[in-house]
């Protein structure tokens, strides 16, 4: 994953010394002096001095949203998209605990995010004072790291600190707790951005011999299979994979976290694997002779059942994490380091390897993947009940937009769609809640990623319950002028909580119609609700209106547009693989279940 210096860049204008200052005031000349530009949050009693203080501010830009956990959200997608360090900022207690979901959610997918948060005055904690919550001790176990700022001297070094960590070796939220009394006291400001914490210091650069090993095997081995995750995006390391992959020749799988990390046009690619992977990928991995892994865990949703993943493969698994190498999977060679520089160093030891030996044929690995890819294409059975095809509408809004739109998904049955059937051609273009899967995640995302990406087209494809848990920062679009394009699968239930009552309890929906989208009451009606908002609102229900639809939201850029697509409920995300179960159990769809399951 991504790596920096251990000096964290500091324009000239900003290195002021000597100067008397606010603990508050030192927050913001932190930021700046970071370089930040953009921040989300929302105000409250403990953190109001360093609101007063963002009023003076003149390089950064705070955005107020409705929603602590919107405002983690955004920076998250903030930093997605850009590849910066997103920020968000809330109070004590209620304000802090509301950040949880949105840091857990950073954490589990690598994303660097600040979050900094107000504390009761030092005096008071431990009194159960009102609006206390130990968010230190709360957030300690989905953090790199948490800092606890008493005194506002600290201040400077804390921001520092904290903004390095986020930002280097495995990227990840890191907290700042600043009490009341730090923020409002003076001290004579020192910004000092070298930054040395004891016991912290990630490896970037690989292993030669662990390099050379892998080549070797690369070399030798029959059905290889480069598994890509999400830390060859987190590195920028695209383009080393890309030349990697053209080296070896062979096929190249790319997780939920990494689509547009290799081209899904490129002839090598076979798409994504995993529980709603292609069957391509899912039986690559499955069959493989040499698992060539980068920046990937070997996580539930990818492997199955984990004793029975690839298990004639041999695994090379490079990662910026030690602790990720060996968790779930021996690897036979074990690689410790940044993916951009494990990715160069492999080109030129696979490239020596060929020079200096026979390597292995491949053509009939590609014959037996072609011949799945043939057999078992990706697609989708036509409605019968009337209402849209949602993998339809999905299809289309990437390919009206375009390969340069960023798309944020919320979580459920149209975020595997998304995953799907958009065409993904570069990293960042694809954001979503992997590890944690955080309903709620797309708007606010979406939102991050069009204040970072201002040129670019962002969608949010969000699902009706998805989309119920954080619309309210629809409002902060519109009254910042951020005008993103939300697109309402609306199949008017919790669609993949469902699909799975239909599969495994027998049809036996229990709390799983939202009352949204069919039949004459739609509670709430998504048109009017956009409408209220001050967003175009536009519902779609017959076919012939999908793309005028997508074509009038891509036209509209002075305010977010809210299209509600009502979709059928009965449709199904295909391939899948029982949780608990082998990868080569995977069913193509329920018709074709039994005779997959006879080969």
């Amino acid at each position: 994953m991504t790596s920096e210096s251990s000096a964290v860049p500091t324009p000239a204008a900003a290195a002021k010394r000597g100067e008397r200052l606010t603990g508050a005031q030192a927050v913001l000349r932190s930021l700046e002096a970071l370089g930040v530009e953009d921040v989300f949050g929302l105000p409250g009693g403990a953190v109001l001095p360093l609101y007063d203080t963002i009023m003076d501010a003149d390089r950064v830009r705070h955005i107020l949203v409705r929603h602590e956990q919107g405002g983690g959200h955004a920076a998250e997608g903030y930093a997605s998209a850009s590849g910066k360090v997103g920020v968000c900022i809330a109070t004590s207690g209620p304000g802090a605990t509301n950040l949880v979901t949105a840091i857990a959610d950073a954490y589990m997918d690598s994303v660097p995010l600040l979050a900094i948060t107000g504390q009761v005055f030092s005096h008071l904690m431990g009194s159960d004072a009102f609006q206390e919550a130990d968010i230190v001790g709360i957030t300690m176990p989905i953090t790199k790291h948490s800092f606890l700022v008493k005194r506002p001297e600290d201040v400077p070094g804390a921001i520092a600190a904290a903004y390095h960590l986020a930002s280097t070796g495995r990227p990840g939220p890191v907290l700042v707790d600043i009490t009341k009394d730090a923020q409002e006291g003076e001290f004579d400001f020192v910004w000092d951005p070298r930054v040395d914490l004891a016991g912290y210091r990630p490896i970037t650069k690989a292993n030669s011999k662990q390099i050379q090993a892998a080549a070797e095997l690369i070399a030798s081995a029959q059905r290889p299979v480069f598994y890509v995750g999400g830390g060859v995006v987190r590195a920028g390391a695209s383009e080393e994979l890309l030349q990697l992959a053209e080296l070896v020749g062979a096929p190249v799988v790319t997780t939920l976290m990494a689509r547009g990390a290799f081209p899904d046009s490129h002839p090598q690619h076979l798409g994504m694997p995993g529980m709603h992977g292609t069957v391509p990928a899912v039986l690559a991995l499955q069959e493989s002779d040499l698992l060539i892994t980068l920046g990937a865990r070997f996580d539930d949703r990818v492997t199955g059942k984990a004793a029975l993943f690839a298990p004639d493969a041999k695994v090379i698994h490079a990662d910026i994490d030690p602790a990720e190498i060996g968790k779930i999977r021996a690897a036979d060679v074990p690689i410790v380091g940044d993916a951009a520089d494990v990715i160069s160093d492999l080109i030129a030891a696979v490239s020596t390897a060929k020079l200096s030996r026979e390597c292995a044929d491949l053509a009939p690995w590609w014959e037996r993947l072609h011949l799945l890819q043939e057999r078992f294409p990706l697609g989708y059975q036509p409605t019968s009940d009337g209402h849209l095809s949602p993998q339809h509408v999905i299809q289309r809004i990437g390919e009206l937009t375009g390969p340069e739109g960023v798309f944020a998904a919320g979580v459920g049955q149209h975020q595997m769609w998304a995953a799907q059937f958009i065409k993904y051609e570069r990293p960042n273009a694809w954001l979503n809640s992997g590890g944690a899967g955080t309903m709620g995640y797309a708007v606010p995302a979406a939102m991050g990623a069009k204040v970072a990406e201002p040129e670019r087209v962002v969608w949010a494809i969000d699902g009706d319950g998805c989309f119920q848990m954080t619309n309210q920062e629809l409002a902060t679009c519109v009254v910042n002028d951020i005008p993103i394009k939300v697109a309402i699968i609306n199949n008017s239930s919790l669609g993949m909580v469902r699909q799975w009552q239909t599969l495994i309890y027998d049809g036996r929906y229990s709390n799983t119609e939202l009352n949204t989208g069919h039949g004459s009451r739609r509670v709430p009606d998504f048109v009017k609700l956009g409408d209220a908002y001050g967003c175009l609102a536009i519902r779609v229900e017959r076919e012939d209106q999908v793309d005028d639809a997508i074509k009038l939201a891509l036209e509209t850029n002075d305010r977010p547009v809210v299209i509600d697509f009502v979709v059928s409920a009965d449709a199904m995300v295909w391939p899948m693989v029982r949780q608990g179960t082998s990868n080569s159990d995977i069913q193509y769809a329920l018709e074709h279940a039994p005779e997959w399951e006879e080969e």
